[in-house]
């Protein structure tokens, strides 16, 4: 009787720690799926880390990229602004200055982004002649945000 009720009890035991084991282990049903990597706009609108101090989170867009941008954004949105939009989906521009502020703070940031702060600057100047290439130039800089660590 003694060792039956040793055995049952080592059982329980082990179906108690394998039950534990699995609830440490288990996913929740839903995720955030936003990226949320060191270098995503999501990453710099949060201020987990300081801003390079050639562009202060306070900057409008216009000081940044030049007063081109007035047709597309308010004169006085900030970079912090642009970095937390979330209107990419349906708005190419939007889209563009949110992937561009992140990809010139990356640029000044990270050691080996693909791309020097004069050269983002320029493609977001370029990229602002339609919705076709600030949608173009919003995923590439998407795709070299996302590569980043």
């Amino acid at each position: 009787m003694a060792s039956l009720c040793t055995t049952l009890l080592f059982c329980l035991l082990l179906i108690l720690s394998l039950a534990a084991a699995t609830e440490t282990l288990r996913i929740p049903g839903f995720l955030y799926t936003r990226s949320r990597g060191r270098c995503t706009a999501q990453f710099w609108s949060g201020r987990r880390e300081a801003w390079p101090r050639m562009v202060p989170e306070t900057s409008t867009v216009s000081n940044v990229f030049g007063s081109r941008v007035y047709e597309h954004y308010r004169s006085d949105l900030t970079l912090i602004e642009a970095a937390a939009r979330n209107d990419e989906e349906s708005n190419a521009f939007g889209g563009l200055v949110k992937e561009g502020t992140a990809a010139l703070l990356n640029s000044y940031a990270r050691e080996g982004f693909p791309y020097k702060p004069w050269q983002v600057k320029t493609l977001v100047i370029k990229a602002l002649v339609s919705q076709a290439a600030a949608a173009s130039q919003a995923n590439s800089f998407l795709l070299a945000n996302q590569a980043c660590s």
